[in-house]
């Protein structure tokens, strides 16, 4: 057979992608996985009682706004970086936002309190619980992200584990934040902030590894 008889039998009746199926797979990978966030935490420490009264709403609130906004960014992020091809670096600067707000108004808290009270904004109650739970809330979402990328075809594989780490991070801290007892900003800035970057280095590390194609 010639090369160019091969080249035409490769090409022929080849069916065009459909469009879109990578952000159905994301969508899906988020709705297991943060389902899964919720059922594990819900097993283990609960439900928190006044969750949706006083003033444990409005920090319930300030909690969701800034783990679902770098679930939102990420997985823009995500469906951007699974087509080859993309320049998708220019979008990572709109992921440190919600870090430098809740950062911000930590501070802002901490400066504005008596020093006597300082300590306790920082640490609050089950500061160790919210390091280890989010981790472990954040695998199956991780794991379910990890399956929908591999349905596409990311080049930099590190950086697309990286925002996996990410959004899986962010959800495991959004199943917690329905327990957390910790109502203060710095409690949130930094025992909500560092569970999730932990994630986004684990993700840098084993996206090359799963998401290799």
């Amino acid at each position: 057979m010639k090369t160019s008889q091969f080249i035409d039998l490769l090409s022929s009746d080849v069916q065009p992608v459909r469009r879109g199926i990578v952000g159905k797979a994301l969508a899906v990978a988020l709705v297991i996985g943060g389902v899964a966030a919720v059922i594990l935490m819900l097993i283990t420490v609960g439900l928190r009682p006044d969750v949706f009264q006083g003033a444990g709403s409005m920090l319930l609130l300030v909690k969701l706004l800034f783990t679902l906004s770098l679930v939102a960014l990420g997985t823009l992020f995500l469906i951007a970086a699974s087509y080859p091809g993309r320049n998708v670096r220019r979008r990572l600067a709109f992921l440190l936002l919600p870090f430098l707000a809740i950062a911000s108004l930590g501070l802002g808290a901490i400066l504005l309190a008596t020093p006597m009270t300082r300590q306790d904004m920082i640490f609050g109650p089950e500061w160790l619980t919210c390091l280890m739970c989010i981790p472990l809330f954040a695998i199956a979402p991780f794991a379910a992200l990890i399956w929908a990328l591999r349905m596409a075809a990311p080049t930099d594989l590190r950086r697309t584990g990286a925002i996996a780490g990410l959004v899986a991070g962010a959800l495991g801290a959004t199943a917690y934040a329905l327990h957390c007892p910790g109502d203060s900003i710095p409690f949130i800035a930094i025992w909500y902030g560092l569970p999730i970057l932990l994630w986004t280095l684990l993700g840098a590390v084993l996206g090359p590894h799963l998401l290799r194609w």
